[in-house]
């Protein structure tokens, strides 16, 4: 009886720590950095996409597909899929481009230090492919403060298939 009982109790952990590993290795790719050559990003991207996501351009303001966009879901980096921000996080803050107080995942952004233009920003990155999306600025609403200032071009919307509340 007592063999069959760490036999089972063998089988349980496992069972567990196999589960473990494939969560870990699931977290993994979704961290896995995307690197490609800029002709394969000039192959993939639209002209727009690559002026914006690659060249570290912008749009016009009030011009871009998601600024007026009050649909419930997430809003993914258009160069390699990542899951960026939520509709949760998004205002209209008068600027003319889709922004937002938070990204979904700290993490999933990296920040750096922007001087062109005669100008000092803080350009926002994809930290998966290193991909231009916007700018942060200290102006937003609170919880946090911020306004992630994003070009349409740099995003794709994933609406949910629940409905936003008013």
């Amino acid at each position: 009886m007592k063999t069959i009982q760490i036999f089972f109790t063998v089988i349980l952990v496992a069972a567990a720590t196999h589960s473990h590993a494939q969560e870990k290795n699931q977290d993994m790719k979704n961290t896995e950095k995307v690197i490609k050559t800029e002709k394969q990003w000039q192959q993939e991207l639209s002209t727009e996409q690559y002026r914006i996501l690659r060249q570290c351009g912008t749009e016009p303001p009030f011009t871009g597909k998601y600024y007026k966009t009050k649909d419930n879901g997430t809003y993914h980096c258009a160069a390699c899929g990542a899951v960026l921000f939520s509709s949760d996080t998004k205002y209209d803050s008068g600027s003319g481009w889709p922004s937002f107080y938070a990204a979904i995942d700290k993490d999933a952004i990296t920040e750096e230090v922007d001087t062109s233009y005669g100008m000092r920003r803080i350009e926002i990155k994809c930290a998966k492919c290193g991909s231009h999306l916007g700018h942060i600025f200290p102006d937003g609403p609170q919880p946090t403060g911020l306004r992630y200032c994003v070009n349409s071009a740099s995003l794709e919307f994933e609406k949910s298939q629940t409905e936003k509340q008013p």
